[in-house]
Order: structure tokens, then sequence, then C-alpha cells
């Protein structure tokens, strides 16, 4: 195990009047020794910048994939997850703020190398192990080396991610992803400035890179929050987007906010709303458009974009039917279902189990 406090990270570097930059994100941070990045975890010491959560977890659960939400990326697996602490954006609707938000090391009970984190996922017939709960990309080089574990084992990787990143490390760091699920917030810049303390077009350079020059497997969630990024218009302009720059055939979830952290006081979204959202995704033409937060077994099935054949029927995360050929094609008419596929479906269903890495380390 590498002592977190003496992780060198990567992507900075020194400025003419002798503060350092951080070159992973856009927010180029800007720092004097001791110093830490907007994300908290990233920190200048002298002159060399630390990752001070390399090699600690705020802890590892076993979960179904449709849980990132990633609905064509093999249904039905389990996935170790985990994340550590601290967030490159300030969301003011974080739904994991106690973890993404945290300034409180101590919170970080877990400590794993990366061969143990790989070894644990295979040893509980985990198919890929998710790097989630607050963003991967300010851990960056502690997933990438997750990453390098895991494929050495034969266990797959996935980010859950905001795609707010600079290019450098993007290229570094999809170059070790299997699968991801990037937040597209909202479609407006003034949502990401004045909810998010971000902005819009890093997120959109990530979409295109991923889908044009990278071979990761890659879906889109959308939390809709009432008032503030639910409406007809934003909603079909996103949709044309994706349709426009990304393809028909790139999943989105359309996801339901809760009350919380600085947001207490908005409205659970309802049920209808991520309804009315799904029917613009489907007339915009895109092909695979599902709900999340809410059960609605329709708007959780994957439908042949052909024959409109239920292939992939769940009931929140269990798999209640999988109709799919070998070759992940549509038994009816033969259409090629966009995705990653085995011949059956998983079997892991709705569970929940809570791990301990420590016998691993």
């Amino acid at each position: 195990m590498i002592e977190n406090s003496h992780y060198q990270a990567r992507y900075w570097h020194m400025l003419d009047d002798g503060r350092m930059q951080c070159d992973l994100c856009p927010r180029d941070c800007k720092l004097h020794s001791g110093q830490r990045g907007a994300c908290f975890v990233r920190m200048r010491e002298n002159d060399r910048m630390i990752l001070t959560t390399y090699g600690r977890s705020s802890g590892f659960c076993i979960d179904p994939i449709e849980k990132k939400p990633l609905n064509h990326f093999y249904p039905g697996s389990s996935v170790l997850s985990f994340g550590t602490a601290g967030c490159n954006l300030a969301c003011k609707f974080c739904q994991n703020w106690d973890i993404s938000k945290s300034r409180d090391m101590d919170h970080l009970m877990d400590q794993a190398s990366p061969a143990a984190i790989a070894a644990a996922a295979e040893d509980h017939g985990c198919k890929s192990v998710a790097f989630t709960y607050n963003d991967p990309v300010i851990f960056a080089e502690y997933a990438m080396d997750v990453a390098d574990a895991c494929h050495a084992r034969g266990v797959k990787t996935v980010a859950v991610t905001a795609g707010y990143m600079h290019a450098i490390p993007r290229r570094d760091f999809y170059e070790k992803i299997d699968a991801a699920n990037v937040d597209l917030k909202a479609f407006t810049e003034d949502f990401y400035y004045r909810l998010t303390g971000s902005e819009l077009q890093p997120v959109l350079d990530t979409l295109r890179y991923l889908k044009h020059e990278t071979n990761v497997w890659f879906e889109i969630t959308t939390l809709l929050i009432p008032g503030h990024n639910d409406s007809d218009q934003e909603l079909t302009a996103m949709c044309r987007w994706i349709k426009n720059e990304l393809g028909v055939d790139v999943p989105l979830h359309f996801s339901a906010f809760h009350p919380d952290y600085k947001m207490p006081d908005i409205p659970a979204t309802p049920s209808s709303t991520l309804i009315r959202a799904r029917e613009i995704g489907m007339r915009e033409g895109l092909q695979y458009v599902y709900t999340g937060n809410v059960h609605n077994q329709q708007g959780d099935t994957a439908f042949c974009p052909n024959c409109k054949a239920q292939l992939i029927v769940r009931d929140w995360y269990q798999i209640k039917q999988y109709r799919l050929s070998k070759a992940g094609h549509c038994p009816d008419c033969n259409t090629a279902i966009k995705g990653c596929f085995d011949e059956t479906a998983g079997e892991f269903g709705r569970r929940r189990i809570p791990i301990l890495i420590g016998a691993y380390t």
C-alpha cells in the first residue's frame, strides 16, 4: 500500500509567479504550497502535487450494474462500486453530498490497494468495478491503477462521472475504462454556472470524445429538477444535440431528483415529468430512453428500435425477461442492439451488498 500522503499526482505545471496550476479539469486551480484545489483532495506540497485520497475509500458495495445506471452493459451483472471523497463540481442538488462534499479524510474508512480491489471483485464474481459515489476524475491516478489491476484479472471498469476534465487526462483516463455513465446535468450554460459552479461545454466535449475517439461504451443520465432543467424546450434541444452529435443509439436516462443538500425546498420530480421527458427523447428519434429513481417498468424496458419488441424487461433492477441473440440482436427481426451483452443476462437482481476489502490487502 502506498501511503496516500506521499502519492505524487500527475497533471500540473508551475506558473511564472510561483504558483502551481492543476491541469486535471477546467477549474485550473492555482495553488501555493499547502493549498488544496476546489476538489479538496489534490494538494500542493512544496513543488509537487499529491493525491490525498490514493488508496482510501468511503466504502465498497456490490450493486446491480443497472444502478450506475448502465442498461446496455452486461445487463443483470454485478459491479463492485466504490468512491473516495471530494468533487470538482459544486452541485447544489448533490444526491451524494455526504461523500462528494466531505472535507473529513477520516470519512474514508476503507484502505485498499488496486490489487486488493481487483482481487475482491474477481472473488465475488463481479463483472466490473465502478468508480462512483463521487467523481473519479479527481482520483484519476488511483482509478487508472485500479483499472490496470482489474484488467489483469479480466474484470472490466466503469466510470460514473460528470465528464468535467481536460483533454490530456481525459485521454489517459478513458484508455483504462470499458464503460461510462456521464451526467449531462442540463443543457444550458446558465444552469451549469448557477447550480454546479462549472461549465457545460467541457462536458459536451467529453461526450463527443467518447463517441468519436474511443471504444468506451457510454450512456447518459440527466437528473430532472423541477423548474430548473425540465422544460420541453430544453429537453428537446438536448435530445436533438445527442442525436446529431452522438447518434440515436446512445442510451439516455432521465432520473428523478429528491430534495437534498442545498435545494431542500425543491419538490421531488414527479413520475409524469420523467414520462414526458422519455416521450420527447423518443419523438426526437433516440432509440433507447429510460427513466430512473421511480418504479416504471415501461421506462426500464429495452425495446427493439425496429420492430418495437420488448427485449430486456426490468422491474426496478430485476430482469424479468431477456430476449437477445448471442450476437446481441433482436430475435424477431435480427436488428443489432447497441451495447455489450452476454448470451444470457446476469442474475444479481436488486441486491446491495456492502463488503470490506481489508482481507485482500
